[in-house]
């Protein structure tokens, strides 16, 4: 099949894990003290964070790599793979938007939780709105890429990012806050992880071995 630019731009997203893992693996080079096993990812992107400027130099490509290659996704499979697949994808999308603009419009205002009205929204509201869409939208591509011979590999990444999804989420809860930054990084990846997945899969014409079955 003679790759279009749309199927080249979902590459973005193979780009956009490299430019998140850059961010989080550097950044803290520009935050003296910063300890990457206790202290959450965002704490680098924080309002007064010594490393803001440097994160948004290195999470640039993330960000707007991110959201072009999951819309394209979306787009692309406007007319294509079935119901469950496609729903689940659509949710996986509109999850990406939510993240993108609401952590870009409430970014900690200090390391941790300050208790600010950003710090409430960023936490309280942003987080769990991608959480669970998160956890909503892989139960339901696992679900349709079973019932599609043609995407069980798919329907694999999905429940390997959700398990990630779900064992950073319960490590945050039970872990020691000495370790904290370090399951929350499990949690946090599975995300970007599977973006350059679809990305990859957009790449590759969303080519599939058989035909999918009828829709339920």
């Amino acid at each position: 099949m003679k790759k279009s630019l749309i199927n080249y731009l979902g590459l973005l997203g193979v780009l956009a894990l490299i430019s998140y893992a850059t961010a989080v693996i550097y950044s803290p080079r520009a935050y003296p003290g910063y300890d990457w096993m206790s202290q959450e990812i965002s704490d680098l992107s924080a309002v007064n964070a010594p490393s803001k400027d440097l994160w948004n130099q290195l999470a640039s490509l993330y960000e707007a790599g991110t959201v072009v290659s999951i819309t394209l996704v979306c787009i692309f499979n406007e007319n294509k793979l079935n119901k469950k697949l496609r729903i689940g994808i659509y949710l996986f999308g509109i999850m990406n938007w939510i993240s993108n603009i609401g952590y870009g419009m409430f970014p900690l205002s200090d390391s941790g939780n300050a208790g600010t009205f950003i710090d409430i929204m960023h936490i309280y509201v942003v987080t769990i709105l991608v959480i669970m869409l998160s956890i909503i939208s892989l139960i339901i591509i696992i679900i349709g890429g079973i019932k599609s011979e043609g995407y069980r590999s798919l329907a694999i990444w999905a429940s390997l990012s959700l398990i990630m999804m779900i064992i950073g989420a319960a490590g945050t809860m039970v872990a020691p806050k000495d370790y904290f930054g370090l399951v929350e990084r499990i949690n946090v990846f599975s995300v970007p992880i599977f973006n350059a997945v679809l990305g990859v899969y957009l790449y590759n014409g969303f080519k599939r071995k058989d035909k999918i079955k009828k829709d339920i």
